[in-house]
């Protein structure tokens, strides 16, 4: 399963650990880790499954791979600004959100519109109602995160 994470470019320390645990059990469980492959909650999601041995596809927001994580597997130059959060949400078969602002929240909408799983963890918060079925799951930790995008996963 391709599990895509997003969040924030910039986050607190206590995100930061939340991210790279959820990056962590990605690749501990045999998933492919997807992300925007830049810094904050992407990076340190990468960081944790590079560690355990895990792929990560970073789809980076221009062309300059310099600009790249150095814990990913494979880096994807798109030149599309904010609008390459639409590939980060379609590349997975499940979305995790860990904190993040507007550009989390649009990669929650699209992911969504999508049908895909989306599981919360310290981040928006939506009307379940307005979401439709299978809208957004708020997990309470990184576990519990992971172990709702497997149960939840989009066909």
């Amino acid at each position: 399963m391709y599990i895509s994470v997003i969040g924030a470019g910039e986050c607190a320390s206590e995100l930061e650990e939340a991210a790279f645990e959820v990056g962590s059990l990605i690749a501990k469980r045999g998933h492919v880790l997807v992300c925007g492959g830049l810094g904050g909650v992407m990076d340190a999601a990468a960081r944790g499954a590079h560690r355990a041995g895990g792929m990560v596809i970073g789809i980076l927001p221009d062309e300059d791979r310099r600009r790249a994580g150095r814990w990913l597997t494979v880096s994807i130059p798109t030149c599309m600004g904010q609008a390459r959060n639409a590939l980060v949400a379609s590349s997975g078969d499940a979305v995790i959100a860990v904190g993040g602002g507007y550009g989390t929240l649009s990669e929650i909408g699209f992911a969504l519109k999508l049908g895909k799983p989306v599981i919360g963890l310290q981040t928006w918060e939506l009307d379940d109602s307005r979401a439709g079925p299978g809208g957004m799951l708020k997990a309470s930790s990184p576990r519990d995160a992971v172990d709702l995008a497997e149960q939840h996963l989009a066909p």
